[in-house]
């Protein structure tokens, strides 16, 4: 049953791989034209759809293959209608492993249909999230430090999959397209090979033990995993060294080493496939019931104080490989205007970093340690990520710095990455988001949704949940301060009246959403915390009533500054206009050119002239 397991999921691993390494060449490495698909990305297409539909039967099978293992029963019984509907609809497992299938199934169906780069960017974030979903509930969440265990996985499969998939497209490509989309995939591979190293050791560490594990078949996997992943690192390596020397390349040599890097890769796929379906030897100790590992996956800290809550660290790798991302593409492109000759104001950098230095406290720090077991640390860290560090990133001006580094069209008819991001920004779904209304509803509508009703406590239940959760109050966050006090370019022109108006607004909604939770006389969390049994926090009504407090004391200081800084750049830009007008006046003068505001003038007078002259 195991072997049929890892079969189905080594099939749905290629297949969704194969889809990652099509879309990204459709995406990013083959010529676009004019924002739409050349004729060489459209060759691809087939090859998407063979490949989603690979993945969408490996997903279907490795449904019904987990099910068996799980009852122990044949596979005849995992077919049952009615035992498999229950577990895709009831058990957490089963839905994401139905989501995969269902994302692959989209994917094949609109293989045909995708015209436009961002379409297939679209398709490309899709691939992703369907590919990444399963890992949420994989073996390394049932272990301790699991934000440290998943969120290592996660980046270890979401790079392994741009590495080994855009290898797999590079082999299948024609070979001048080849020649056009290597020294792209050169860099981006770069940045894959060491996140799935550096991941894949994290992971290991995490997950093993490193006294008696190491004599075990899944260590043995292991070991022949990291040796596989060294070779392809070393022929990575004559890859960039042969692409020093474009004009000598040997491209059907360079064709023979790409086929061959594929082979090994499709083995050390067949080596994760295996992993992913084996759960590794257990830690001493691990076997000993923690209801706080249990649910929150981390065990139960110490009675807060000072020094733990600033001084604590528990690793999110997921939310940790996000920021350093996010850190090393804002570094390299300083970088590149530095080189460049130009300059990049120092403040915005020192701005940037403090917004994400923000969110690992209130995530991997000792803040976010204590927010998966107190509501009122919980509240802290919710007004950290979603009103301190966004006002941090955007006087940052990641997306300017963006515009100005980003690579342009390799000839005349192509977008380029700059070109594809422009064209993002002034979609119709980017003018429907910075919508004032829209933001508004995102960043305060949000807090009843989520709080007032049920979601709030089966968010907190899960990884998967607290993650997509703090997203949340990032993105809202970022996207209402945007449209407030942005720096970066904005599809639509907002007036700084309206802008005051909207920060009154979500000040007066701020306030309702507190007062409603210091007054709530019942427990909004469905049952969460209680769960925890965490022996320091006893009255937990009284500790969702403090984190109202603190929500209402918190949230409205950088909304106030918000509106301090809405109306000083509302008076510079009057200021700068009426100097524009000044000079406008004055060269028009130099120039010998009428005064249109002094003829009018004149006009006035003359008329006051003839209404006083007829009286």
């Amino acid at each position: 049953m195991i072997a049929l397991t890892t079969l189905f999921k080594y099939l749905s691993l290629i297949g969704s791989f194969t889809v990652i390494g099509t879309l990204l060449s459709m995406s990013f490495l083959l010529l676009d034209a004019e924002g739409k698909l050349s004729t060489s990305s459209e060759k691809l297409r087939r090859l998407l759809w063979g490949s989603a539909l690979l993945w969408f039967l490996g997903s279907l099978g490795t449904i019904v293959f987990t099910l068996a293992s799980i009852l122990g029963a044949s596979i005849s019984t995992a077919f049952d209608p009615t035992v498999l509907r229950s577990f895709i609809t009831q058990v957490t497992l089963g839905q994401y492993l139905a989501f995969e299938a269902v994302i692959a199934l989209i994917i094949a169906t609109l293989a045909f249909r995708v015209r436009r780069i961002l379409s297939s960017v679209f398709l490309l974030l899709l691939s992703l999230i369907g590919l990444v979903a399963p890992v949420f509930q994989s073996h390394s969440a049932s272990s301790g430090s699991h934000g440290l265990a998943i969120g290592s996985l996660v980046i270890h499969v979401v790079a392994l999959s741009i590495w080994v998939g855009g290898v797999i497209a590079l082999a299948l490509l024609d070979p001048q397209d080849r020649a056009i989309a290597v020294p792209r995939f050169s860099e981006l591979a770069l940045w894959s090979v060491i996140a799935v190293v550096a991941s894949g050791t994290v992971n290991a560490w995490a997950r093993l033990d490193f006294k008696d594990a190491w004599n075990t078949a899944y260590a043995y996997v292991v070991i022949a995993k990291i040796v596989f992943t060294i070779i392809l690192i070393a022929i990575g390596y004559l890859h960039r060294k042969n692409l020093a020397n474009r004009e000598s390349i040997d491209w059907l040599g360079f064709g023979r080493l790409i086929f061959a890097e594929a082979l090994i890769m499709i083995s050390t796929v067949a080596m994760g496939a295996w992993l992913s379906s084996n759960q590794a030897p257990r830690r001493p100790g691990e076997s000993k019931f923690d209801p706080a590992i249990a649910v929150a996956g981390i065990s139960t800290p110490p009675r807060p104080t000072w020094g733990r809550v600033f001084f604590s660290y528990e690793p999110d790798a997921l939310m940790i490989g996000i920021l350093i991302t996010a850190v090393a593409l804002y570094v390299k492109g300083v970088l590149v205007l530095t080189r460049r000759g130009d300059k990049w104001p120092v403040g915005r950098s020192v701005a940037f970093g403090l917004g994400i230095a923000g969110i690992d406290f209130a995530t991997s720090g000792g803040l976010g340690l204590y927010a998966h077991f107190a509501f009122s640390y919980h509240m802290v860290a919710h007004m950290v990520l979603g009103m301190i560090a966004p006002i941090g990133i955007i006087l940052g001006a990641p997306i300017t710095l963006a515009l100005r580094t980003l690579p342009q069209g390799r000839n005349k008819s192509e977008r380029g990455v700059r070109g594809t991001l422009l064209t993002a920004l002034h979609s119709k779904l980017a003018v429907f988001y910075t919508y004032p209304l829209v933001a508004l509803a995102l960043f305060d509508g949000s807090l009843f949704a989520l709080y007032f009703t049920g979601l709030f406590g089966s968010m907190m239940q899960s990884h998967a949940g607290h993650f997509f959760m703090n997203i949340h109050f990032i993105l809202s966050g970022l996207l209402f301060f945007h449209v407030i006090i942005g720096i970066d370019p904005n599809p639509r022109r907002v007036p700084h009246l309206v802008r005051i108006v909207i920060v009154f607004a979500a000040m007066s909604i701020h306030a309702f959403f507190s007062v409603a939770l210091m007054s709530s006389t019942t427990l909004i969390d469905q049952g969460y915390f209680a769960s925890l049994k965490t022996p320091w926090l006893t009255d937990l009504l009284a500790d969702q009533q403090l984190g109202g407090s603190i929500g209402w004391a918190m949230g409205e200081i950088p909304i106030l500054l918000a509106l301090i800084a809405t109306f000083i750049s509302w008076v510079k830009d009057d200021s700068r206009e009426t100097k524009r007008i000044d000079r406008n006046t004055a060269r028009q003068a130099a120039m010998g050119q009428p005064d249109e505001l002094a003829d009018y003038n004149q006009y006035l007078q003359e008329l006051a002239k003839r209404d006083g002259s007829a009286s």
